[in-house]
């Protein structure tokens, strides 16, 4: 744990910088704010236990509808369907129409690989 002299004041940040080149380089390196709101706007998707549990339910199962994602999830339709829209916004699940059902699936590989990792990274022992 720090204790206040090991910490610097936001004054003495302000003014000094140890390494110019690696701050220089970083900030060239970081994404744009529109692009910093989006991916801030996919890991608050992410963050409600209900829409991971569908998502999860995609990444397991592929395509599938609303009502076999309810049952999976033991969440209603409607619930599924209102994740759904907002996941669909967001560009994370994709839709398929074939004639009055729908079919739900994860959009692309990226978001199969971002859930991937963040299991294997939760299943970890922490040694």
């Amino acid at each position: 744990m720090s204790t206040p002299s090991d910490v610097a004041t936001a004054e003495e940040c302000a003014v000094r910088v140890v390494d110019p080149e690696k701050v220089a380089l970083v900030r060239a390196a970081l994404p744009d704010g529109d692009t910093i709101g989006e991916l801030a706007q996919v890991f608050g998707l992410l963050s409600d236990p209900g829409r991971l549990r569908v998502i999860t339910a995609l990444l397991e199962g592929g395509e599938m509808c609303v009502c076999d994602i309810a049952a999976s999830c033991g969440h209603t339709e409607s619930a599924v369907s209102h994740t759904l829209r907002l996941l669909r916004a967001s560009r994370v699940v994709q839709v398929r129409r074939a004639g009055r059902r729908a079919y739900y699936r994860l959009d692309d590989s990226h978001v199969r690989m971002l859930l991937d990792l963040a299991l294997a990274h939760v299943g970890e022992d922490g040694s």
